[in-house]
């Protein structure tokens, strides 16, 4: 598979993924508790703003798989904005691991979290460096 293929499905695995997370923004909250639980994470809080937090936070994520089946859509075209998502991924990543230390998240969760979010941003920079440029950005590059 070429570097462009493998940018495109990369991008398509990573936002379908993330698309997933539209089912937390409408399963009821009684499945929600039980998902936190069986995390270890203790009884699930009650109050709106912890509703409100875990359903906006999975809306969020579907949105953005959205983006990067769009982005993915042309490769060449979306080479600078592919840059700045993978770049805000990686930057993502530290605050999400920065979050869960203060926060106390158990070792694991933190160990998984920021480290694999630094790593998909990072594996999208190189699949991108690596997949060639379209005319346009290789004309920018000479004059």
């Amino acid at each position: 598979m070429n570097a462009e293929r493998t940018l495109t499905a990369f991008l398509r695995v990573v936002g379908t993924v993330c698309a997933l997370a539209i089912i937390a923004v409408f399963m009821p909250r009684a499945w929600m508790a039980a998902i936190h639980e069986r995390l270890g994470l203790g009884p699930f809080p009650d109050g709106p703003i912890v509703e409100y937090l875990a359903r906006s936070t999975s809306m969020f994520y579907a949105f953005l798989g959205g983006v990067l089946w769009v982005l993915s859509r042309d490769v060449r075209r979306s080479r600078r904005a592919i840059a700045v998502m993978a770049c805000a991924t990686i930057a993502g990543g530290w605050v999400l691991l920065t979050i869960d230390l203060r926060a106390g998240m158990p070792m694991w969760w933190t160990a998984c979290e920021g480290p694999f979010v630094i790593l998909l941003g990072a594996v999208t920079l190189i699949l991108r460096a690596r997949a060639p440029a379209g005319e346009a950005q290789a004309a920018e590059r000479l004059g």
